[in-house]
């Protein structure tokens, strides 16, 4: 076995108990450390079988014991129990009398279930960790890999399953971690179409809290986050540790509470999700974190990594553009005079990008029909796309286009031509009308990389909104193997175009399709109202940088609702901004506002790029409220969203966060002149800017002046 340890701090504690443990024959236990200027984790490893973590949380000293540190982290045993407690490790196994779930289920080439035993084989840190575990009687070997980044604070790990021969996998977790014993409840992600992102709050008990997905996607269902915060942890406050699970293809998440108190995470792919017996498998990265500054430090460690260290920007350093989708002005009715005078409009309120949006193909009249004729339609485009993309490019805007490459409909002509290619059964449950092709097949690949790269090729195009708008018909990793193989080489072979990760909204949005997109579609909902609750709970994980947030119809398609156009453009502006309406329905007040709005935005943009976003704990429940602070904390802007009426008559104090409490801040609101009638008083903001310290920002909070429900205060700050 090689083996190169960090220093375990060679004091006499530590001194003691390798000398006993040499004395009575008992092999040396390893322990691994990792820091990253934030938190520390501890692996321990004792008689060579699996390590365990036995401390994850503040940093520890330099010179802390960790023999000591191991020592203090064993429970006690009394009746009724095992004489000694089964390690949680990293993987737990079943044949060490392990009482809760198993992290690796796996059966033999002949189907006979196997019950591992690892044994340490290798343990190598110079920069990243790896352990290897061998179990030599049944031909396997675990390996696990942790990183850390001590930019944004993010430890990535990984497990790989290697077979002497193909065996068939059930079940295998990334590093298993433990969780506090100082919580009392865990914070994971539901949703639904149109309703992405819903914090579920549940009490640890005894017991499992089991989630998975076995839709074939993400899923606006179970979105592979998860926050274990610690009793008295609110936005900006408290302990808390993060887990993301970074794949597209559907997730499993253990949260279980044994009987004797410790608590273990699990995250991998949906059960049964490879079909066929291999060699070798892997689970996703899975990262982690944790934080002292409650909630947001979890979320900027998971806004930064994603932004700086998974996407891959085809051209970094320019600035995000404006965008503008023409889905909900014209949906399939695709006529060049309207989309060029809808373009005009679109670039004279600001808009950068212009996105073409589903109907430009085939024979598609409707959502039933040519799904994967991916040629352009010559009845609503005669000459090709060009007379558009040239009349966009005069107009200084980009070009962008939507696909749904993974999806077929019956009525096409390549389902016709080869029904063969379809995922799932011939008699599935349609959504949509349409199917999903089998992306593991290399001739479906081939055929929509050829379909795809002949419209880049003959188009100036720099943008793809890349849709998946149903579930598979079951969970297959092939199929996300597949999906992610076509994506890598359209990004070889053109590494100018942008690519925006959209499922019916927010149904595929995790850290391996952000490893090659680098825009999501939040939600299909243009309803400002509701994109602010979503808006806020997403940045739990994502950054500005990514999410887009348009400005939708007067009425909105998928609400009904009305709201003021000033309130649907701040809550755009909160993200990547853009709009997907008829900009022809506009007044010419309205036209105004937005200009407006998207000029700020425009002038903002360049630092809220980098801006990291904190949730603010509102002492008003009806008030969502964030504040975007600049990563050098020059600067900031708060929006206070008021999604409903107040109990109370006039507003609570807004406190701040992440201030130099000795410094001094001009604050003022940067859409002052947007104060109702019914806003009486002489509140200061109203009129005037004011220097305040960062202590008072903190501790006291910011007087907004009142509000209707469904409006916005936007406060700029700067530190003088």
């Amino acid at each position: 076995m090689t083996t190169r340890l960090t220093d375990a701090g060679a004091d006499a504690t530590a001194s003691t108990a390798m000398k006993q443990a040499s004395s009575s024959g008992a092999p040396v236990p390893h322990v691994w450390r990792m820091d990253d200027g934030r938190q520390t984790l501890v692996l321990a490893s004792v008689n060579d079988r699996l390590a365990q973590v036995v401390y994850w949380g503040a940093t520890l000293p330099a010179d802390e014991n960790l023999y000591t540190v191991m020592a203090a982290h064993v429970i006690d045993v009394t009746g009724g129990m095992l004489d000694e407690n089964p390690d949680l490790s990293i993987c737990p196994e079943a044949i060490r009398s392990f009482p809760g779930q198993p992290g690796l289920i796996v059966r033999d080439t002949d189907g006979t279930p196997l019950l591992p035993k690892f044994c340490l084989e290798s343990a190598i840190q110079n920069g990243t960790l790896e352990l290897v575990y061998a179990d030599k009687e049944n031909g396997l070997t675990l390996t696990a890999l942790f990183s850390v980044d001590t930019q944004s604070h993010m430890i990535t790990c990984q497990h790989t399953l290697d077979a002497t021969r193909p065996v068939h996998l059930h079940w295998l977790s990334a590093p298993v971690l433990p969780a506090p014993q100082q919580s009392d409840e865990m914070i994971d992600v539901s949703g639904r179409w149109c309703g992405e992102f819903q914090l579920s709050r549940t009490a640890w008990s005894a017991g499992m809290r089991y989630r998975e997905n076995r839709t074939g996607r993400t899923g606006h269902e179970h979105f592979p986050g998860l926050l274990i915060p610690c009793i008295g942890t609110t936005n900006t406050q408290g302990e808390c540790y993060g887990f993301h699970y970074g794949w597209s293809g559907g997730h499993k998440m253990i949260a279980e509470e044994l009987q004797d108190g410790r608590r273990q995470i699990q995250f991998g792919h949906a059960a049964r999700m490879e079909t066929a017996p291999a060699t070798q498998f892997k689970t996703a990265p899975l990262y982690i974190t944790y934080s002292d500054t409650g909630l947001n430090g979890c979320a900027t460690s998971f806004q930064r990594h994603l932004r700086d260290r998974i996407v891959t920007w085809p051209k970094p350093g320019k600035p995000r553009p404006v965008h503008y989708n023409c889905w909900e002005a014209v949906y399939f009715d695709h006529k060049l005079p309207v989309l060029r005078e809808i373009a005009d409009r679109a670039a004279a309120l600001g808009a950068e990008r212009f996105v073409l949006d589903d109907g430009w193909f085939g024979n598609r009249d409707d959502d039933t029909r040519s799904l994967s004729d991916w040629e352009v339609d010559p009845r609503k485009y005669p000459d090709g796309l060009t007379p558009l993309v040239e009349h966009v490019h005069a107009l200084g805007m980009t070009f962008g286009i939507w696909f749904e490459p993974e999806m077929i409909n019956e009525d096409s002509d390549i389902h016709r031509a080869h029904p063969d290619w379809v995922f799932g059964s011939e008699d599935q449950t349609l959504g949509r009308q349409q199917k999903a092709l089998n992306m593991a097949l290399p001739a479906v690949r081939d055929f929509l990389y050829d379909r795809m790269s002949k419209i880049l090729r003959e188009t100036d195009i720099d943008y793809i909104k890349w849709d998946h708008n149903r579930v598979l018909p079951m969970p297959d990793a092939a199929q996300t193997r597949g999906s992610y193989a076509l994506i890598d080489r359209l990004r070889a072979d053109f590494p100018h175009v942008e690519i925006e990760s959209c499922a019916s909204g927010g149904g595929r949005i995790d850290f391996g399709i952000m490893a090659r997109t680098q825009r999501v579609w939040l939600s299909d909902s243009n309803d400002a109202l509701e994109r602010l609750r979503i808006q806020h709970d997403a940045a739990l994980f994502l950054p500005l940088a990514v999410t887009g947030s348009h400005v939708g119809p007067r009425i909105c398609h998928t609400s009904g609702r009305v709201l003021d156009i000033s309130f649907r453009a701040w809550v755009a502006a909160q993200r990547h901004m853009g709009f997907e309406m008829d900009p022809r329905e506009l007044t010419d007040y309205e036209a105004r506002v937005l200009t407006e709005i998207t000029s700020w935005w425009k002038h903002h943009r360049h630092w809220m790029y980098q801006a990291d976003i904190l949730r603010l704990d509102s002492a008003d429940p009806a008030v969502i409220a964030e504040q975007q602070l600049a990563r050098d904390g020059s600067r900031f802007v708060v929006f206070a969203g008021k999604a409903a009426t107040s109990a109370q008559i006039a507003p609570r104090p807004l406190r701040l966060t992440e201030l130099d409490p000795n410094a001094t801040y001009r604050i003022s609101l940067a859409n002052r002149e947007t104060a109702s009638h019914l806003s009486r008083g002489t509140t200061a903001l109203k009129t005037q800017a004011l220097d305040l310290s960062g202590s008072y920002l903190m501790r006291t909070g910011v007087t907004l002046p009142w509000s209707f429900p469904e409006r916005m205060w936007v406060i700029e700050g700067e530190r003088l």
